[in-house]
């Protein structure tokens, strides 16, 4: 076949679609290889190597790694160590009723109660149970005729707290509100273990009404500890989500070794955390997880959760194995955390010049060579908007942008490692979700927040969770300090 003009410009015209095409196709492969990426990254996603909690790792637990592992061996033996004060059963109180158990032969002999007079004890044993039972008091108005002192007829009144002809009791209030609050039982299960073990008609409406009156009784006392927030040094915050109605909404939590606060909201980010009204307000340091919403409160100080960004860091270490920087800033908050507990332990005001200048500069060369490891993506001129940059830079970029906050804990002692604090307060919601479900209601879900954080606050003031709920149907909730 002849070469001619006409046929060489077709062939070029297929020369050019054929290069579009592998272009397009290129493109298409290295997109699909992205997404594959991120999907063994999602499938290696687990309570060790990320933000997710243990809950979701499911009845397969994550493999050990004690290169991984956030809590670093002491060489201890496991179990109590020496001096640790134990706890045992124990006699609490004179018995109630004596048993004497002789040999078997004995019990049909006429000299029995003879030689059980003058028989020596070879050894006590102690059984404790409880007796349930129910104590019904009535209450009788009681009239007096013709009185001879005053003259005239006198008629008794009842105590303020009986208020109806038939009525429950304050235990047995504290102890429904405690089941479903503190024991995180249903309303439902709960009438029907406390209705079989009392044998009384608890209905599941009188359940929520003695939980609702509990709520309505801390309304001051939340108040009192929103403020008494306010004024503390540092607060731990943390949110959650939960389901109402079967609608997602968020727990906002700020609490510290004294305090509890838990509110309810619509929103997760700052319009959530402002419905509280406490870190609009607050002017300390907040200890948190470096979620953006925390970043825009400009009147108080931050502090970075080590311990999730050491989650973080797994995570890089076993997805993107060639990170070698990651390891390297593992190995520094690690080795900054150990010569700051050994400051505290030794009642340091703070960190010698020495180990803040060595940490400081291992902290920016460890950052600089994690840029070289991971340059920034190259924008794309027929792509509009801002070139992705994977959780791996943007992990970067935040221990860069926010160092000083992820190296208070080393500048001021008083600031911790992690946000554990937080999280401990908060995790009775995903337990509270698990046992008993969803909330029927904002309001329902608001009351069992509010009873929660002032239990929590009594807790950490030595009063027994039962105690409190007792104190606050009694109308006295106050919390004073030790």
């Amino acid at each position: 076949m002849p070469i001619t003009e006409d046929y060489v410009k077709y062939l070029m015209e297929q020369n050019a679609s054929m290069t579009e095409q592998i272009s397009q196709l290129t493109s298409t492969v290295k997109e699909l290889n992205q997404t594959i990426k991120k999907l063994q990254e999602q499938l290696k996603m687990n309570s060790k190597n990320s933000s997710k909690p243990p809950s979701s790792d499911g009845l397969k637990k994550p493999p050990v790694n004690k290169n991984q592992s956030l809590r670093q061996t002491t060489g201890k033996k496991q179990g109590g160590q020496a001096g640790h004060k134990g706890t045992n059963l124990s006699v609490i109180a004179n018995p109630n009723q004596v048993e004497k158990h002789m040999a078997l032969e004995c019990e049909s002999c006429p000299y029995h109660d003879t030689c059980l007079e003058h028989a020596c004890i070879k050894e006590t044993r102690h059984v404790i149970d409880a007796v349930v039972d129910v104590n019904v008091v009535a209450h009788e108005q009681v009239v007096v005729v013709d009185c001879p002192l005053h003259g005239g007829k006198k008629q008794g009144s009842f105590p303020k707290h009986v208020k109806a002809t038939v009525q429950y009791g304050p235990n047995l209030n504290a102890l429904v509100v405690a089941f479903t609050t503190v024991g995180a039982v249903s309303v439902n299960r709960t009438h029907e273990i406390l209705g079989s073990v009392f044998n009384i008609p608890l209905a599941t409406g009188t359940i929520s009404n003695m939980v609702s009156r509990c709520a309505s009784s801390l309304t001051g006392t939340m108040e009192w500890i929103r403020q008494q927030m306010l004024n503390l040094e540092l607060i731990h915050c943390d949110e959650t989500g939960t389901r109402v109605d079967g609608k997602t909404i968020w727990v906002h939590n700020a609490s510290n070794t004294d305090f509890t606060h838990l509110s309810i909201s619509k929103k997760r980010g700052k319009e959530g955390m402002d419905e509280a009204k406490i870190l609009p307000f607050y002017h300390g340091i907040t200890v948190h997880d470096c979620w953006s919403s925390y970043w825009k409160y400009e009147n108080l100080a931050h502090a970075v959760c080590s311990a999730h960004l050491l989650r973080e860091l797994n995570g890089v270490e076993q997805n993107h194995p060639e990170q070698t920087w990651a390891t390297e800033f593992k190995k520094l908050l690690l080795s900054m955390k150990k010569v700051r507990d050994k400051a505290f332990e030794e009642e340091k005001t703070g960190l010698s010049y020495y180990h803040l200048h060595k940490f400081d500069k291992q902290y920016d060369e460890i950052i600089l060579k994690a840029y070289e490891e991971n340059p920034l993506p190259v924008a794309t001129p027929k792509k509009r908007g801002k070139k992705k940059k994977g959780k791996v830079l943007c992990l970067i970029n935040r221990l860069d942008n926010y160092k000083e906050s992820v190296c208070l804990f080393i500048k001021n002692l008083c600031v911790p490692f992690d946000n554990n604090q937080a999280e401990r307060d908060i995790r009775m919601i995903k337990v509270k979700n698990k046992v008993s479900g969803c909330f029927r209601s904002m309001e329902g879900a608001q009351e069992y927040l509010t009873i929660m954080s002032y239990v929590g606050t009594a807790k950490k003031h030595g009063i027994n969770a039962y105690k409190a709920i007792q104190n606050a149907i009694a109308g006295t909730p106050e919390i004073t300090f030790d």
